[in-house]
């Protein structure tokens, strides 16, 4: 109130504050608590084929606990009880310890036949779109709402912006108030060129619009967010059919968030019936225990998923290769992946310079600051660390180490400049 005397006034801005402070410590909590669910999974499967470790003698009661183990896990991540029945099957199927020599590690046989499983259950063997430079690549996001489709395109754009493309984005939902706001500080954040419109209502004119603009441009990714739908929404539906037929996209991603679980399964096949859903981008898997669920539900609509969402940070975004997932679930590393990552950060034509300097005696401040740089932009170190194996079992990052790392190299690279 106007009549409140300074000493009150500073009185409730300490009381903000201390607020502000505990509102922070709970998030912080919250977040690495759910950090650890896919990871739990993990840890489950991998802890019963490491107890086979302990056994002397294998027969099918000992391949039956590990089976059970494993079943149990699957569960608890919301994996229909189908595919686990499947799993578990083929995994029988494939493994006849009674006609095994005595000399084969059959421990690594059950391994090697559960991660091939695991795989399939998440691989639904159809190839994504891939996107061509040189040629403007329309992609158009499809999904229900809530789903964190609008954050989904900024990730996704910026992703492929480090990989050498132009993106640029449209806002093309006219449904959601705030909606191109959201859009427009997204894309100022990430330095990525927008469309959209505050007095047009119809999408389908906006989509239609923007792409044409940027072609003219010569953008090469460029990228149509839309309004979020149900499959019980028949209006929505045809408005997504329209904006299709405006823009003729290359690509139709459809974004599920990740803790619908296995009712996953039911939305991806809408979407699919209504547009030719090309891709699948799941969400929030950092944060529900139901994250199997979605990526075995979404993978039974033979839909490739292409990225996984796991932070809300704009760089916490994966590639989704099953093999490499799986790989990396089961604490058996991920060194494709890993080398890929510092091919991305150190281009081919720099690396035997480096080695040269290096060999040579060379290494010069410059030196160092360009290995910073190539550190930062790497991605999250947490990430990072899951790719070398054994790494998961360790319990990873120390909660806010990761954050503190990051500001020492930024200060460092400062004090370089």
């Amino acid at each position: 109130p106007p009549s409140a005397s300074a000493q009150e006034w500073a009185c409730v801005r300490q009381c903000e504050r201390a607020r502000a402070r505990e509102w922070r410590s709970e998030s912080a909590r919250a977040r690495k608590e759910v950090k650890m669910v896919l990871a739990e999974l993990g840890t489950k499967i991998s802890g019963a084929l490491r107890n086979m470790s302990n056994v002397t003698v294998f027969d099918d009661e000992v391949l039956d606990t590990c089976l059970k183990d494993i079943a149990t896990a699957l569960l608890q991540a919301d994996i229909n009880i189908k595919l686990v029945k499947r799993l578990r099957d083929n995994v029988k199927k494939a493994v006849h310890l009674e006609d095994m020599a005595a000399g084969l590690n059959k421990r690594k046989i059950i391994e090697k036949a559960v991660f091939s499983e695991l795989c399939s259950m998440l691989d639904p063997g159809t190839e994504p779109y891939q996107l061509k430079k040189g040629k403007s690549n329309v992609v158009m996001f499809v999904g229900l709402q809530g789903n964190g489709k609008t954050t989904t395109c900024t990730k996704y754009a910026y992703a492929n912006k480090r990989k050498g493309y132009r993106p640029a984005m449209i806002c093309a939902d006219t449904f959601r108030a705030g909606a191109f706001d959201q859009l427009k500080q997204n894309c100022t954040k990430a330095g990525i060129p927008f469309y959209g419109s505050y007095t047009e209502t119809d999408p389908a004119a906006i989509a239609a619009a923007g792409v044409k603009r940027f072609r003219e441009e010569k953008y090469d990714l460029i990228i149509v967010d839309t309004s979020g739908r149900h499959k019980q929404e028949d209006a929505l539906f045809e408005e997504m059919r329209e904006i299709e037929d405006a823009v003729e996209p290359d690509c139709i991603v459809f974004v599920i968030d990740g803790s619908v679980g296995q009712a996953a399964f039911d939305q991806a096949q809408a979407f699919k019936k209504t547009v030719p859903v090309g891709a699948v981008i799941v969400t929030k898997l950092d944060g529900h225990a139901k994250g199997g669920g979605a990526l075995s539900a979404v993978a039974a609509t033979d839909s490739p998923i292409i990225f996984i969402g796991t932070g809300e940070h704009i760089d916490e975004f994966e590639i989704f290769h099953a093999k490499s997932f799986v790989s990396r679930l089961l604490g058996f590393g991920d060194w494709t992946g890993f080398m890929d990552k510092i091919n991305d950060v150190i281009p081919d034509g720099q690396q035997p310079e480096l080695i040269e300097k290096l060999q040579g005696g060379t290494f010069s401040m410059r030196i160092l600051y360009e290995q910073y740089a190539n550190i930062m932009k790497m991605g999250p170190m947490g990430q990072i660390m899951q790719m070398i194996p054994g790494m998961n079992q360790m319990g990873g990052i120390p909660q806010g180490a990761e954050q503190a790392g990051q500001q020492k190299m930024k200060g460092f690279m400062t004090i370089m400049d």
